[in-house]
């Protein structure tokens, strides 16, 4: 019979098991973010987490730690953030692991999405005699994960869209002027985003008019593994319907992938990029615009979980009436811009009954500027 006392401590012990999830929040990508405690006679026997994509997966970390200190882990409850897995990829299935080493209770925070998965992996530790649980803070595990889960469960990535605005809403001046509109603390909290990222998108404007670089740079993320963080960048891909952007932007000499998504099919405008290493991915067109519908599924061929979305205007407001934006992060500094500067998205609304929600999850100031996270309240389409 489970008492109080004793879900209490599973909560613990889950709780614990996220935060060490956690510390793959940089690095597991394309794979989910998950954690591993064992616990045998009451005392923590074993700890792990997924590092890196290709390496063990949490629960295998967990045993191996487990084994170094302890001997082995017969008898002990594994408590786990995501189902362990049922099929072979780049490593073993954790499940097999798990009976093999003579574990007597799972609890999972939830079931794996991911239909090679899918409760395959609960299913064989129930036949194999082991006490199988899931749910048990479930709503946190899913946010540790949300762009995997959205990628799984919808079929698309988690856009989140990052922008920065003066106190009356201007993002730059007219002439597409905008740095720096935000401090270093707000420069360093965006890199920390890009971090975590599989893709940053941006358009060729905001690259044109900034230089932009769209990389992950140590010396800014103010994070004390920095170095070994900033070794996976993040796949950048600029939208760029006419090929407009061409050597030798600063964009082009960053490290990691670098893709452009156009519906131009000009040989001349090709051969530099190509000479670049850059992946021209050529999509369908919309109103003589790449289909932003049509890029969500190339990026999903990718395995892009987490799309950070740093762009102007234009394509985050484009973006925005697909209803393709699921969170926005806005950096608001103390500062005005003038009724000549930009404005924040390109919406262009004509009566109030237009106007679009957002929900405020969350605002705290970073260093001199406030961060505003917000979800978008689509109103119900006609």
């Amino acid at each position: 019979m489970t008492t109080e006392i004793d879900r209490t401590l599973d909560r613990q012990y889950m709780a614990e098991a996220l935060q060490l999830a956690q510390r793959g929040l940089y690095t597991t990508s394309p794979n989910p973010r998950v954690g591993c405690v064992l616990v045998r006679d009451g005392k923590v026997i074993g700890r792990g987490w997924h590092e890196w994509a290709g390496q063990p997966h949490a629960e295998i970390n967990a045993l191996r730690d487990a084994e170094k200190w302890y001997g082995n882990a017969r008898g002990a409850t594994a408590y786990v953030t995501l189902e362990p897995c049922s099929h072979h990829g780049k490593t073993p299935p954790c499940c097999e692991a798990l009976v093999v080493a003579g574990i007597v209770r799972v609890i999972a925070a939830m079931r794996d999405p991911n239909p090679l998965v899918a409760g395959g992996g609960l299913e064989h530790l129930r036949h194999a005699g082991i006490a199988v649980e899931a749910g048990l803070l479930e709503a946190e595990a899913r946010q540790l994960n949300i762009g995997f889960i959205s990628r799984m469960e919808r079929g698309r990535p988690w856009l989140h869209a990052k922008l920065a605005m003066s106190v009356d809403g201007r993002t730059a001046m007219a002439s597409g002027e905008s740095q720096w509109l935000t401090g270093t603390a707000a420069r360093s909290d965006v890199q920390r985003l890009r971090a975590r990222s599989c893709v940053i998108l941006s358009g060729v404007d905001t690259v044109l008019h900034d230089n932009a670089a769209l990389s992950v740079r140590a010396e800014e993320l103010q994070l004390d593994n920095a170095d070994v963080i900033a070794r996976r960048q993040p796949l950048r891909v600029i939208v760029d319907s006419q090929l407009r952007l061409q050597p030798p932007a600063r964009i082009f000499a960053q490290p990691g992938r670098l893709a452009i998504a156009t519906i131009n099919d000009e040989q001349k405008r090709w051969e530099p990029l190509v000479e670049a290493n850059v992946q021209i991915v050529r999509l369908p067109a919309q109103n003589n615009r790449v289909d932003l519908h049509a890029l969500m599924k190339w990026l999903t061929e990718q395995q892009a979980n987490e799309v950070l979305v740093e762009a102007g205007a234009t394509l985050t407001g484009a973006l925005w009436r697909a209803r393709l934006i699921d969170q926005l992060t806005i950096y608001m500094a103390p500062t005005l811009l003038g009724s000549g500067a930009r404005a924040l998205l390109e919406l262009p609304f004509a009566k109030m009954r237009e106007q679009q929600r957002l929900h405020i999850n969350a605002i705290r100031a970073v260093g001199n500027d406030w961060r505003i996270d917000a979800t978008p309240l689509y109103a119900a389409e006609d």
